[in-house]
């Protein structure tokens, strides 16, 4: 299993180097780290036209930060983004985590610009997405695929996969797990309060937004992370009534936060036991953490598979995969999936070029090794300053757990970290490392990715800055 080559542990150790010309050993000369070279600032300038367009300014919710800092940004290569004054930035949300190359990476927009020529959307199957489906069959093993446009989209159709295989209608999913943007799944996610959630043995489901019809609030039934005796209790005495375990192998919007030994597996013998379909979101960890994803490094194999952000190094793109006799649920005239725009040749392209590129150069050892690196710098520095922290993850995508005190409890599930967390003193940090050009997510509870591109000069100055941002900030 990959989990054994890359194991969760400090310090971890690779001799691989990044390949010659690649973005990874290509320095970006521009402006010095959180200087701007502009007295006014254009991005206020930017920002009211922005607002006056769209909703807040924005496009996404979680890209307002107020009206005074949303950041509007004009461009990005490599590691790096600029805003809109000039102010370069390393960034460690690399778009929320698509960004597994790096910004406007040659290989693929070579490819895109190159296919485009011959059009873009056709209502029929084209060439490009056949060759992107078979590439992702050979890095991760499952049977068939089909594309879709985003995450979201994907964890959507593969829950009425499951109802339709199944024939039933109620799903399990976790507390603070987040499986994209419809009503089905928006529920208990890690916006919403602990103290809302109910009681541990009998948790409530919170929506996550208003909006949502409460009628869906009996189709889902919410559990606590890595919590083995609730899940089974739940699934003997609910079996029959569920479709499907919808999991996230690694919790991507909780730090990273990892499965406790077993928990995967654990799950698989229970759909397997009960005729419940296990549904591995890996909308964060495909084609992250391993060629083959979170199925390939933890050794864990589900029935569906749900695809999106790193699969396209940034373009629309996403895939539900899976095993043949689940995936042949899909039936026309029977089962619907489609969207106009799934499988477009942009995305197809980007897709298969993004993926030639982790099969031909080392993507994942290079990746490693820097975040290796990281980790272990960071691990050390709050250690040295008597900060209390976790750090949970991969080097590929990591969380810090940033503690009000220190504590052997283990940090298993949304709850138990939220009474862990720190808010104040790692908002000081991130000031800090913001200040100093160094971005990683605001909120703890997303994890910290990298990209092929990240150069060691990089990781160095990472540590740097978050040295004297600890130092700041205690």
């Amino acid at each position: 299993m990959f989990k054994e080559e890359y194991p969760n542990e400090l310090p971890m150790e690779s001799l691989a180097k990044p390949a010659m010309g690649s973005l990874a050993t290509s320095p970006v000369a521009m402006a010095p780290a959180g200087e701007s070279p502009l007295a006014i600032r254009q991005r206020d300038r930017w920002f009211a036209r922005a607002r006056a367009a769209m909703p807040w300014g924005v496009s996404s919710n979680f890209r307002y930060w107020g009206d005074d800092e949303t950041m509007i940004i004009a461009r990005g290569k490599g590691a790096y983004i600029w805003d809109v004054d000039g102010k370069r930035y390393l960034d460690y949300r690399l778009g929320f985590g698509p960004v597994i190359l790096g910004h406007a990476y040659e290989a693929v927009n070579r490819a895109v610009r190159e296919a485009l020529d011959d059009g873009n959307t056709f209502a029929f199957t084209n060439v490009y997405e056949i060759r992107a489906a078979e590439r992702i069959r050979r890095l991760t093993g499952v049977d068939k695929v089909r594309f879709t446009n985003s995450g979201s989209e994907s964890t959507m159709h593969a829950l009425r996969i499951a109802r339709a295989y199944t024939n039933r209608e109620r799903f399990i999913k976790f507390e603070g797990a987040y499986h994209g943007s419809h009503d089905h799944v928006m529920w208990s996610t890690s916006d919403s309060p602990v103290e809302t959630l109910g009681s541990r043995r009998s948790p409530i489901p919170v929506a996550a937004t208003s909006g949502i019809p409460a009628d869906l609030r009996k189709l889902v039934i919410t559990l606590p992370f890595n919590d083995f005796d609730m899940l089974a209790r739940t699934v003997r005495d609910r079996g029959h009534e569920i479709a499907a375990i919808l999991v996230e192998p690694i919790m991507g919007n909780l730090g990273a936060l990892m499965p406790a030994p077993g928990w995967l597996e654990f799950i698989r013998q229970l759909c397997d036991e009960h005729g419940i379909v296990m549904i591995m979101d890996e909308v964060k960890t495909g084609f992250r953490i391993a060629p083959g994803g979170a199925q390939q490094f933890f050794g864990v194999r589900a029935d569906l598979v749900t695809y999106a952000k790193a699969i396209g190094n940034g373009f629309p793109v996403g895939a539900i995969a899976g095993k043949e006799e689940f995936m042949m649920t899909i039936e026309p005239g029977a089962v619907s999936h489609g969207g106009t725009y799934c499988g477009n040749v942009l995305a197809a392209v980007a897709c298969d070029a993004t993926l030639r590129v982790m099969e031909e150069e080392p993507v994942f050892e290079t990746i490693n090794a820097r975040g290796t690196r990281l980790m272990a710098g960071i691990h050390q520095i709050l250690d040295r300053y008597g900060v209390p922290h976790r750090l949970s993850g991969t080097p590929a995508m990591f969380g810090i757990f940033i503690g009000k005190k220190d504590s052997a409890a283990p940090l298993l599930d949304y709850r138990s970290a939220s009474r862990y967390v720190d808010d104040a003193l790692w908002a000081a940090i991130w000031q800090g490392l913001y200040a100093r050009g160094i971005l990683p997510d605001p909120d703890y509870e997303e994890p910290w990715f990298l990209c092929y591109a990240l150069s060691e000069a990089d990781v160095d100055q990472t540590l740097e800055a978050f040295e004297d941002a600890v130092k700041a900030a205690i």
